[in-house]
């Protein structure tokens, strides 16, 4: 016992230690050219932060530009051979975080890090809401916190953002609210789906199947769920439950289709796929979904937020909501009308999905008048051009 607590003093008196030496680090001038760049935590070269950086590597090369990277990420980082890491709480991390001009980041960074007076932090977040966020959620079920820590948390790390992003006129009201963000919005469409509105051709798409391995001659079908508050090992570690008949859907779609896994980045396990070699390939670890987005036929996901990005290329999406009433009523709690305002048909059960998959394939798919709805409301801001607008902002003050 005495030495778990010498282990908890050594540890607090490093951080303490490491925080001074952040703070003082960031009293002296910013190096104005040196961008530092993270995407969820460290674990992937994906998502807004991504495309800003491409962006920037081929309009304004003039800036240094580094990737925060969690030390069990940093080799599948350093076979992209164009970008520069450096490893996430490193001393090399540590000062080049206290010296950048600019950080951005998609996901909140821990309480602990100071900002520096002069260091610029852009805010991209991840995705358009559909559950409540921040200070909207009403009860909080995640572990390692409780509803008024988590609260005071979230809005904390906020007042340290001196930008934030938002694709559209909806997420502007939500984001400034729920975040209680009083500085620098910029309402620009997000600069991840760029990539889906410059990139989707046949050239690209069959570019990608033959780079991850994905057979040319069958349609792909595309599982992004998200993770359950309340569904977890640890804090940060979650579990999930497909609640999925893989034998079933391999039965009825086997000879047609493949069926790509993409996990939350929060969720940890791993699952069991024996048997399903040939229709099941478990996708999660890829380094950016928008890959996976371009070469799928069709979406089911459930309320997570891919939704939103999936709608701009106009293909089939299906919500499989097993727990819709819990999640609605007890976890999260939703912003909009979830079951009148969903932009495809929301189902149950294994064999719903498969019904409606079965009519896609027998009937063609059209855009609905809904879905037309929808996509204006959500998509409008969308045209390729959200990166550019991203850092004249920043940047160049437009």
């Amino acid at each position: 016992m005495a030495k778990l607590g010498s282990k908890i003093t050594h540890s607090q008196c490093m951080l303490f230690l490491y925080r001074l030496l952040f703070k003082l680090i960031g009293q002296l001038p910013p190096q104005k050219n040196l961008i530092i760049f993270e995407s969820f935590h460290g674990k992937q070269y994906s998502d807004n932060p991504r495309a800003i950086y491409e962006y920037l590597l081929e309009h304004h090369p003039e800036y240094k530009m580094y990737w925060s990277i969690d030390k069990r990420y940093i080799d599948q980082f350093k076979e992209l051979h164009h970008i520069s890491c450096i490893q996430r709480f490193s001393l090399q991390w540590l000062l080049k975080m206290a010296k950048a001009r600019y950080w951005i980041v998609n996901s909140r960074l821990p309480l602990w890090i100071p900002k520096p007076r002069k260091t610029i932090y852009v805010q991209t977040w991840h995705g358009t809401p559909l559950k409540r966020l921040g200070t909207d959620i009403e009860e909080v079920h995640m572990p390692g916190t409780n509803t008024e820590k988590y609260k005071q948390n979230f809005t904390y790390e906020a007042t340290k953002w001196d930008y934030l992003i938002s694709p559209n006129k909806y997420s502007t009201e939500i984001f400034t609210r729920a975040f209680d963000f009083n500085k620098n919005m910029i309402e620009s469409g997000y600069p991840r789906n760029d990539f889906l509105m410059n990139h989707n051709n046949k050239e690209t798409i069959l570019e990608i199947k033959k780079k991850i391995g994905i057979p040319l001659n069958k349609k792909v079908i595309l599982y992004a769920p998200t993770w359950r508050d309340n569904q977890f090992f640890s804090k940060g570690k979650y579990k999930f439950d497909l609640h999925l008949d893989l034998e079933k859907m391999k039965e009825r779609l086997g000879d047609q289709y493949i069926l790509i896994l993409r996990l939350h980045y929060l969720v940890s396990e791993s699952l069991d796929l024996s048997g399903m070699e040939g229709f099941v390939i478990d996708l999660s670890n890829h380094e950016d979904i928008r890959e996976l987005y371009i070469f799928s036929d069709m979406l089911v996901t459930d309320y997570s937020s891919v939704f939103f990005d999936y709608a701009n290329l106009n293909r089939p999406m299906l919500f499989y909501v097993y727990d819709l009433e819990e999640y609605r009523d007890k976890l999260r709690g939703f912003y909009f009308d979830f079951e009148k305002e969903a932009p495809g048909p929301l189902v149950k059960s294994t064999n719903e999905l498969l019904e409606e998959i079965e009519l896609i394939e027998k009937n063609g798919y059209t855009l609905s008048e809904k879905t037309k709805e929808f996509n204006q409301k959500f998509c409008s801001l969308e045209d390729g051009q959200a990166s550019k607008r991203v850092i004249n902002a920043i940047l160049f003050n437009k």
